[in-house]
């Protein structure tokens, strides 16, 4: 255990001396896999599916903030609507703004929650997103998550009904635009994982925040098995056609992040736990202290050798070199009595 808090300790130097650059290269990352997922799944228009599109738009998103990485892939999902659909895309234009109206309204702050929550569904790991906004953030977090989520299912919608979609648009705009917007809006199961993922947040958040001895462990498990049990419940209620083994999947892996999670950002010691109790003139306090674990990062000692040292050596051994020949020649000088 000590090693890793030595290595937890040598990498939180690390990152507070190359933060800048640690942070471009995962937004690198981040643009780079969102812009591949986009084009590899929806690649109507062939000039923006090309790798150097993808490549470009992930450069370009680095050096600037997150909500410019946001905007590029709306647009990048409504140019390959468009040329699928015209009517796909009119409609899935409004619900974006929709969706940024609420988004710049509670949390204008946080677009990457947005790229997160699509990457985890597209990514197939769903659960880890209720575990690690509801340990990391607050309640408010929800509204990203959705927006997110609504955003991967449009999409996937269109990937699995391009034919038909691209069929019905010769049919007329009128009819395309009604046709879409009630089969998006009404999936089943992009409603039934928003409620789990937000009741997920909720519940992992609420326990995290209670003052009982491993609470974040608690929250992680408590907030996976929640999501769980609500996707399965539903699924089953809705005659949905949702992988059990990916959601289990999902949910372990959730817990697992949050144990990484609380060892890099609240690792303490419940063994030592304090509590204290104090009072002033209108109040009386309890407090539960629990003291934090951490360890120095042992540093290395380097001894130098000095040049007077090693003429010091030097001398030395010209000494010993000199006397053994005056021994061997008979000319040692005589010490004086």
């Amino acid at each position: 255990m000590s090693t890793l808090l030595v290595w937890r300790e040598k990498l939180q130097k690390l990152y507070a001396a190359y933060s800048v650059y640690i942070l471009k290269g995962i937004q690198f990352v981040l643009g780079l896999v969102l812009f591949g997922l986009i084009n590899s799944n929806i690649g109507f228009m062939k000039m923006a599916s090309s790798v150097f599109c993808t490549i470009g738009l992930a450069v370009i998103c680095t050096f600037l903030p997150t909500i410019v990485m946001v905007m590029a892939a709306t647009v990048l999902i409504l140019a390959h609507f468009y040329a699928l659909s015209l009517p796909i895309a009119i409609v899935s234009a409004v619900i974006f703004i929709l969706m940024y109206i609420f988004y710049f309204r509670f949390t204008p702050k946080k677009s990457w929650l947005v790229l997160v929550a699509a990457l985890a569904f597209g990514l197939k790991i769903p659960f880890v997103i209720p575990v690690a906004f509801g340990l990391m953030g607050t309640p408010v977090w929800i509204v990203p998550a959705a927006c997110g989520i609504i955003s991967y299912y449009m999409v996937d919608f269109v990937k699995r009904s391009a034919t038909a979609l691209k069929s019905a648009d010769a049919d007329g705009i009128a009819a395309s635009l009604t046709s879409f917007t009630k089969q998006v809006l009404s999936n089943k199961e992009m409603w039934l994982m928003i409620m789990a993922v937000v009741i997920g947040i909720l519940v992992v958040n609420m326990v995290r925040s209670r003052a009982v001895s491993n609470a974040w462990k608690i929250a992680s498990a408590v907030g996976a098995v929640v999501c769980l049990i609500v996707a399965a419940a539903g699924n089953v209620i809705l005659e949905g056609h949702i992988s059990y083994v990916s959601i289990i999947v999902s949910a372990v892996l959730g817990i697992a992040l949050g144990i990484v999670l609380e060892f890099l950002f609240f690792s303490v010691d419940y063994s030592q736990t304090e509590n204290i109790q104090f009072e002033d003139d209108e109040y009386y306090y309890y407090v539960k202290a629990v003291p934090k674990v951490g360890v120095s990062a042992p540093e290395k000692q380097v001894k130098h050798i000095t040049e007077e040292t090693g003429n010091k050596a030097g001398n030395t051994e010209d000494i010993l070199l000199t006397r053994s020949l005056s021994k061997e020649l008979g000319i040692e000088k005589e010490r004086p009595e």
